[in-house]
């Protein structure tokens, strides 16, 4: 493709080691699992992970098959009704629950819904959310509609103040586990004992974090967690997010959207609402089949890779993007932690005219991503992402700022989505 990725440096020292490190990666075989446009750098993986080789062919099975053959009785025969806990214990493994503790059902959005109403179901008495500045807006725009109802009171602390911010009036500590513009990792261990020691709940949100690092929900004692399908998991745009809920918490759990599938017997169409046991009560309406067989296509894939391996080889390749960027030399301000082991697997970088810089990276086929206002947020899938896209997408981003090249007008003007 004209003004491609697929232009390198060949020979370059850079490319040289990069093509090394390719050489000897345990992973480098996994690559050729993703379907990935020839000649493009894909470092946006941390909005829309690239889609499974497996997952067209699962999909044609499903429609052509289990829905054009089977019709509805599939719910039974091919057990979509059993989809949700299924693929939510496929979850589980990767943040660190049992596979009883995960189910995967609506939008992250509706997940955190659920669990914050449920959590001040369960803390009679106290009524404050605490969170911090420029967490997710989802996150606070779910805390902020319950408030607008009367039903709890939003309360924000910067993360270094946020253990002396919980007190006997907090019922519930919700934060994004990596932050999804600068990358920084809380410590959820030692953030959950202080809400605990607070008599707090906490509500983690792992969108930035489920298939990429190693998460451990029940080592740390967290009582809830949400995440999306559709990042690190590989499940497709809009994939359905999952649910975590502590097996302690189960009976005492009430969540408020009381639909027909998280009743304890959803086919015998009774009048009164009786809730299902365990984490089906988080069920809400009919389960979306055909994201949930593509969901399923991407844990599965994650799953074999391994998060352990997965994390490893993320870190190394940030490392070796900051070394291509000093080697071609590239000075940018830093926004993420500087020690990858206080980072997700993302860096990012400020520069005042970030979305442009952005925009002139895509049209060279290096797709990175603009956070308002002035970041450029670059995302590392190790799954399918090499030593040499870092080199070259280094080369690109020198390129682009040693000529000035993102000062063209086309690149100017910001649309409705990067």
């Amino acid at each position: 493709m004209p003004g491609s990725a697929a232009r390198s440096c060949a020979g370059c020292p850079v490319l040289e080691r990069a093509q090394a490190l390719d050489a000897a990666d345990p992973l480098a075989a996994y690559r050729d699992r993703f379907s990935l446009p020839e000649g493009l750098i894909y470092l946006d993986g941390n909005s829309l992970g690239a889609l499974p080789k497996a997952t067209p062919a699962r999909l044609a099975e499903v429609v052509g098959g289990e829905w054009g053959e089977g019709l509805i009785r599939s719910w039974n025969d091919a057990d979509w009704i059993g989809m949700p806990q299924r693929i939510g214990g496929k979850i589980a493994p990767l943040i660190g629950a049992q596979p009883h503790e995960v189910i995967a059902a609506d939008s992250t959005s509706v997940n955190l819904f659920k669990l914050i109403a449920a959590a001040l179901q369960m803390r009679t008495g106290r009524d404050a959310i605490l969170s911090e500045p420029g967490n997710f807006p989802t996150d606070l725009y779910m805390i902020a509609g319950l408030e607008a109802q009367g039903l709890a009171t939003l309360r924000l602390a910067h993360r270094e103040k946020l253990a002396e911010a919980l007190d006997g009036d907090v019922a519930l500590l919700l934060l994004t586990h990596v932050h999804y513009k600068t990358g920084a990792l809380h410590d959820m261990a030692a953030l959950t004992r202080a809400a605990h020691d607070a008599g707090a709940l906490v509500l983690w949100d792992l969108s930035h974090s489920a298939g990429a690092l190693p998460v451990d929900l029940n080592g740390c004692g967290a009582d809830f967690a949400v995440g999306c399908g559709y990042k690190y998991l590989c499940g497709g745009p809009g994939a359905p997010a999952f649910a975590f809920v502590a097996e302690r918490h189960h009976v005492a759990l009430a969540q408020p959207l009381t639909g027909w599938m998280g009743h304890a017997a959803p086919f015998a169409f009774t009048d009164d609402y009786a809730p299902a046991p365990g984490m089906d009560r988080l069920l809400c309406g009919t389960p979306p089949i055909l994201g949930l067989a593509a969901l399923e296509v991407g844990a599965d894939l994650i799953n074999e890779i391994g998060v352990a391996r997965l994390y490893a080889k993320s870190q190394a390749l940030s490392e070796f993007f900051r070394k291509c960027l000093r080697d071609f030399g590239v000075a940018l301000d830093i926004a993420s932690p500087a020690h990858q082991a206080q980072r997700g697997s993302q860096l990012s970088f400020r520069h005042a005219n970030a979305y442009a810089v952005c925009q002139a990276l895509i049209a060279r086929g290096v797709i990175g991503d603009f956070r308002a206002p002035d970041i450029l947020r670059l995302g590392f899938a190790p799954a399918y992402l090499r030593f040499a896209d870092m080199a070259e997408a280094a080369r690109h981003l020198m390129q682009v700022l040693a000529t000035g090249e993102w000062q063209a007008e086309r690149f100017q003007t910001r649309s409705a989505v990067t």
